[in-house]
């Protein structure tokens, strides 16, 4: 009787210890924990913009990829804002065509539809300027500070057209298409105002660094 209890009792743990035996790959739980790490920096920095639910969503696919510090995320930021941009751009201009005609809402569709495409051109600058400056090196002097207005002013710029784009729509009375494009509009307009807040938070490290640089005797 004790020989059997004792056969039972190994059948009862033989899984339990094979699953307890079972090594968990290093690179897996690694991958969690910078993930995890990575996700908590994301919610932190975006917790200063304008739409910060917003920012966390949008750069929440980034988790998983290497992010060291304010560079990568305002580099992930500007992409966000020119994708989000050029996918708006391309649905106004499907409107645009069908709408041709209508003299109440063709005007608006297609001013917007400028405003957009320049938002479209002032992102893609700031983001072959945002290059430029990566490939400097961390050596702070004018031609950086020159480089870091340039991505400012583009995406500024950028905002504003597209927030002139929202503000073109009127308040009540529009129709479904209409109202979707606004909040396309919209869309661009607020991650392109986290984008910013991203950028001005990784450029002024270098401005007070200049700064410091500066009242050195």
């Amino acid at each position: 009787m004790t020989q059997l209890n004792l056969t039972l009792l190994v059948i009862f743990l033989s899984p339990m210890i094979s699953i307890l035996a079972t090594p968990v790959e290093p690179s897996s739980l690694t991958r969690h924990k910078n993930s995890q790490t990575i996700m908590t920096y994301i919610e932190s920095s975006c917790n200063g913009t304008l739409y910060p639910n917003l920012c966390i969503r949008c750069l929440a696919r980034y988790a998983k990829s290497t992010i060291n510090g304010p560079q990568h995320l305002a580099q992930y930021a500007l992409s966000v804002s020119l994708s989000r941009a050029v996918h708006t751009r391309g649905y106004l201009l499907k409107v645009a065509k069908e709408l041709k005609g209508n003299k109440r809402e063709y005007p608006i569709v297609k001013d917007c539809v400028n405003q957009i495409t320049d938002s479209v051109d002032q992102l893609s600058q700031a983001m072959k300027e945002l290059r430029r400056l990566n490939q400097r090196g961390s050596t702070i002097d004018d031609d950086m500070l020159w480089h870091i207005s340039n991505v400012e002013t583009w995406v500024s710029t950028a905002l504003t057209d597209a927030s002139a784009c929202v503000y073109s729509f009127p308040g009540h009375r529009m129709s479904k298409r209409m109202a979707a494009i606004k909040v396309k509009a919209m869309n661009v307009a607020e991650v392109t105002s986290n984008s910013l807040f991203l950028f001005h938070k990784y450029a002024s490290r270098y401005r007070k660094a200049e700064a410091i640089t500066t009242k050195k005797p």
